[in-house]
């Protein structure tokens, strides 16, 4: 690898660690539910970075679907349902510092994009498109991983699936089963 091209992992390895501690400590201090679920999900965006660049691709990948797709809008649909969360309560995400933060991170993206369009990948980074499967196997890509998922554990994972059912059915009973008065 390339001096430079360890210098940009090294950077970027530390950025996304200190947004990844900083989300959590902003997760763990707010008082509204939602805003706290938000803080959580910019926290599982930065770990699931750290795990690509850390040559887990496919948790990394896992990450972003199960955590921050599907855990969260569960959560947030709990949240939601039981009225824990008020809309006035989201003022950590409105102001014009937090407007202005936005803008220098998306111009930091844009000027890393760039920067990686303009220099020459390593050639270990080029995928051929002609893989067959025994390549894919020497690589630990996800048909690997799923193969056993859905053959072998099926039904841990359909299992897993019901109990996630059953906990919003939960849900849904203890937010129709309070008394209009209560609330």
């Amino acid at each position: 690898m390339e001096p430079h091209y360890a210098l940009f992992y090294v950077f970027h390895f530390y950025l996304f660690g200190v947004i990844a501690l900083a989300s959590a400590i902003a997760f763990v201090t707010r008082k509204s539910p939602v805003a706290a679920a938000l803080w959580l999900v910019n926290t599982m965006f930065s770990l699931a970075a750290l795990y690509v660049m850390l040559d887990a691709q496919f948790i990394g990948v896992m990450q972003v679907l199960v955590y921050a797709g599907a855990i969260m809008v569960v959560f947030l649909f709990v949240v939601m349902l039981l009225n824990l969360g008020d809309p006035s309560e989201l003022a950590d995400a409105r102001g014009k510092g937090w407007k202005f933060a936005a803008g220098l991170v998306g111009l930091g993206l844009l000027s890393e994009i760039m920067v990686i369009l303009r220099t020459r990948l390593p050639q270990q980074l080029i995928v051929p498109r002609d893989f067959n499967e025994q390549q894919l196997q020497k690589l630990n890509a996800v048909g690997t991983i799923a193969a056993p998922l859905f053959k072998d554990y099926l039904l841990a994972f359909e299992l897993t699936s019901v109990l996630l059912l059953v906990a919003i059915a939960g849900a849904v009973v203890l937010a129709r089963g309070r008394p209009e008065d209560a609330r």
